[in-house]
């Protein structure tokens, strides 16, 4: 699946989108979340407070709890507000 990061999560994680292969025993977007704050400094920081993270598979907004089994792309963003 690819990954798509936007905002300052975008400028944490170094990287606009990247290819991803999580392990299969993450099923979900939070779980997702957790394994790629492993994944060095840069996500640790984007993803410190996950809960403020938005989330969206295939360009539709989902919750944490999402299951991730055959996405295309994921996207995280920060909170948007509107103008």
């Amino acid at each position: 699946m690819r990954a798509v990061y936007f905002a300052w999560v975008r400028e944490r994680v170094g990287k606009n989108e990247e290819a991803l292969d999580p392990p299969p025993e993450v099923a979900t977007v939070g779980e997702l979340i957790g394994w790629l704050s492993a994944q060095g400094e840069g996500y640790a920081s984007a993803f410190a407070r996950p809960g403020v993270v938005r989330a969206a598979i295939d360009r539709a907004h989902v919750g944490h709890d999402a299951r991730i089994a055959g996405a295309r792309e994921i996207a995280f963003f920060p909170p948007m507000t509107g103008g």
